[in-house]
C-alpha cells in the first residue's frame, strides 16, 4: 500500500510541474524559431521574386498574417489493488498505471498578396518625403538615390527594366556624388512645414553658414545640375518629372514593384537562358563597374549548392544566391526589406485571442 501511495504523489508531483512551468519556458524557444523562420521565408521569397520577374514571370507574395502555437499536458493514473483473504491463501496484488501526453499545435494563417494591398504595398511610388527622411537618418543618398529614384529634376537613373533599358545620365553619378560628400559634411537638411493647401510639405535645405569652401563649391555644382535658383537655401520637394520653376526639387521615386526589376536585372542569369530566350540579357551599366559605383547588388547562379550563401533559392534547375561575404549586396537586399515594411499599408488591429497553454 506504501508504495501505491508514494508512486501515486510521485506522478502526481511531476505533472503538476510540468502542467505549471510550461508556459514560461515557450516563449523564448518559439519568440525567437518563429522570427527565424519567418525571416528566412521572407527572404527566400523576395529573391525567388525578383529571380520569376527576370525571366517575365508573375511573382507572388504571401504574408504570414498570424501564429498561434497552443500546447496541452494531459496525463491520467491508473491504480489498481487485490486483497486476498489470508485464510484462503494467495497474496495481495497491487497495480500503478499512468499515461502522459504532451500535445504541440501550431495554427499559422497565410494571405496572398493581392488586389487594393498589392497595389499599394507594390505598385505606389514611394512618397519622395520618405526617401528624404531615409537619407535624414543616415543612409548614404548616393546608395538611396540610385536605388529609389527614377529621376531628379529630369537628369535620369539607370534602368534596367527590359521595356525602358537605359543607362544612367552622366550628371547623374556626379550629381549623387557631391550630394554625398556634402551629406558627409553635414551641410544639408529637411523639414516639414504647412503649405498653401494646408497639406504638409517637405522642404530640402542647404545649410550654407559656416562651412568649409569647397563643400560651399559642391552646393552650388548641385544647383547648378538640378537648375536650382542659385542663392536660394530651401527647395521643396514634389513628386514628379520635372520641376515647376527653379524652387522645387521635382523627385520621380520608384515603386517597391520597380525597385525589384531593377535589382533584378542585376541576376546573373545563366548564358544558356538568355540565348534560348528564356530570360533577358543583363544591362551592364558603364559606371556600374567603375571603382565609385559598382553593381547595386550581386545575385550569382550555379547549377551546384552554394556553400557560403547568405540567401539561396533555386529555380529552372539552377541557384541564384548572394554571397555572404558581400557585404555591398546583403546591404541593398535587407534595404529592400526595410524598404517593404515601410510601405506596407496600415493593418486594422486584430482581436486579442487567448490560448491557454496547458
Amino acid at each position: 500500500m506504501r508504495f501505491i501511495v508514494t508512486a501515486v504523489s510521485v506522478m502526481a508531483a511531476a505533472l503538476l510541474v510540468g502542467c505549471a512551468g510550461i508556459g514560461p519556458k515557450t516563449i523564448p524557444r518559439d519568440r525567437f524559431d518563429y522570427s527565424e523562420a519567418i525571416s528566412n521565408s521572407w527572404q527566400n521569397q523576395m529573391l525567388l521574386n525578383m529571380v520569376k520577374l527576370r525571366y517575365a514571370e508573375t511573382p507572388v507574395f504571401v504574408d504570414v498574417t498570424s501564429v498561434i502555437s497552443q500546447y496541452a499536458v494531459e496525463g491520467q493514473i491508473n491504480l489498481g489493488a487485490t486483497f486476498n483473504n489470508p485464510l484462503a491463501g494467495g497474496s495481495d496484488t497491487q497495480s500503478v498505471g499512468g499515461t502522459a501526453k504532451y500535445t504541440d499545435r501550431p495554427t499559422i494563417t497565410y494571405a496572398p498578396m493581392i488586389g487594393e494591398k498589392f497595389a499599394k504595398t507594390l505598385m505606389t511610388p514611394i512618397p519622395p518625403p520618405a526617401i528624404f527622411f531615409l537619407i535624414q537618418a543616415g543612409w548614404p543618398v548616393d546608395f538611396v538615390f540610385r536605388s529609389c529614384v527614377r529621376s531628379v529634376n529630369t537628369i535620369q537613373n539607370r534602368s534596367g527594366s527590359h521595356l525602358v533599358k537605359h543607362e544612367a545620365d552622366p550628371e547623374f553619378y556626379r550629381l549623387i556624388s557631391l550630394l554625398r560628400d556634402i551629406q558627409k559634411s553635414g551641410a544639408v537638411g529637411m523639414r516639414i512645414e504647412a503649405g498653401k493647401d494646408k497639406r504638409e510639405a517637405t522642404v530640402f535645405t542647404f545649410l550654407e553658414r559656416n562651412i568649409d569652401p569647397m563643400v560651399e563649391s559642391k552646393i552650388s555644382t548641385v544647383k547648378r545640375l538640378l537648375g536650382l535658383e542659385p542663392g536660394r537655401p530651401e527647395f521643396r520637394v514634389i513628386y514628379g518629372s520635372a520641376p515647376r520653376d527653379n524652387s522645387e526639387m521635382a523627385v520621380l521615386s520608384r515603386s517597391i514593384l520597380e525597385i525589384i526589376v531593377e535589382l533584378s536585372s542585376y541576376i546573373d542569369v545563366p548564358e544558356a537562358h538568355v540565348s534560348e530566350g528564356r530570360s533577358y540579357p543583363m544591362l551592364l551599366d558603364q559606371m556600374d563597374v567603375s571603382a565609385e559605383f559598382g553593381p547595386l547588388i550581386e545575385i550569382h547562379s550555379q547549377t551546384d549548392p552554394p556553400e557560403d550563401s547568405y540567401v539561396t533559392v533555386r529555380h529552372r534547375g539552377y541557384h541564384f544566391w548572394i554571397d555572404d561575404r558581400d557585404l555591398p549586396s546583403k546591404r541593398m537586399f535587407s534595404f529592400l526589406m526595410l524598404l517593404f515594411t515601410l510601405v506596407e499599408p496600415k493593418a486594422t488591429l486584430a482581436p486579442i485571442v487567448t490560448i491557454p497553454t496547458n
